[in-house]
């Protein structure tokens, strides 16, 4: 009776994760091994079967693509932490009115089209938009000053796409610090603001980490925001991608850029498992 109440619950179980497995395959790792495969293909018959990867390297202008795209998705990922954890931490710490207006305030924006709001962000940062008109009447640029097509309005426009990710990520791991421990740690003597530092933060490693890795991924992959902010003038790496794929046709270079691009991040993300493997044994 038992083996047989065995054998009906894999099979449930096979029946259950079936559909899932199925969409994996044929919706990601499928694509993903026609794009690795059409990277290998040569553009030449003479050409050897790295020539698509060397020719991104051998080409300044594909490098300097590669390093603004890295560049900014540092200092985005960085200004995201700086600006999420307190955010995190007032969502945390609130009365449960508060934290629910607040928590609906953080993941309001994730309700709205990421184009809708990049289009915005053109229209705040272009010439004689809000931002410009607020900075010249308190005498900081000139008339004709705008943000628009600037590596600073990339950065602005993608921190406010990507600030939702690392406050709901690291509000996770506050949320779950006893409010004890702090309240011990002020009973010994430590100000609000060294409590912060040294008992809270440390605490929230794990979550500011993982929120780090998160912005990060999908700062390095966006296309939409830094191609309507940036402009052609200040390509990414997945606007270079798409470039190849549709105005050139050539795919084999766009998918040597892709499998690229994905292990730039995979470089990332692995490392930070095997430490935190390591750290919890």
């Amino acid at each position: 009776m038992s083996a047989t109440s065995g054998r009906q619950s894999r099979r449930e179980a096979i029946l259950l994760i079936t559909p899932g497995v199925a969409l994996l395959i044929g919706g990601f790792l499928f694509p993903a091994f026609q794009i690795l495969a059409m990277a290998f293909v040569p553009a030449t018959e003479d050409a050897g079967i790295w020539s698509n990867f060397a020719r991104f390297f051998v080409d300044g202008y594909y490098l300097g693509v590669t390093e603004r795209t890295l560049r900014l998705s540092v200092i985005i990922t960085a200004i995201t932490v700086v600006l999420g954890f307190p955010i995190a931490y007032i969502i945390a710490r609130s009365g449960p009115r508060l934290r629910l207006v607040l928590l609906i305030m953080t993941i309001l924006p994730l309700m709205t089209s990421v184009v809708i709001r990049t289009f915005g962000w053109v229209i705040v940062l272009s010439r004689g938009g809000p931002l410009t008109d607020i900075l010249h009447a308190a005498g900081l640029v000139e008339r004709n000053f705008a943000l628009l097509y600037t590596e600073t309005g990339i950065v602005l426009a993608m921190v406010q796409v990507l600030l939702p990710f690392m406050a709901i990520t690291t509000l996770g791991a506050i949320s779950a610090i006893d409010t004890r421990i702090e309240e011990a740690a002020r009973t010994m003597g430590c100000s609000f603001w060294r409590s912060l530092w040294h008992v809270v933060l440390p605490l929230s490693i794990p979550g500011i980490v993982s929120g780090s890795l998160l912005v990060f991924a999908l700062s390095i992959s966006s296309f939409v925001t830094p191609s309507l902010v940036g402009g052609v003038r200040l390509p990414v790496l997945a606007w270079s991608i798409y470039q190849q794929a549709t105005s050139t046709l050539d795919w084999h270079f766009a998918a040597a850029q892709s499998v690229f691009l994905l292990l730039l991040v995979m470089a990332i993300i692995i490392p930070y498992l095997a430490l935190m493997r390591r750290k919890n044994g």
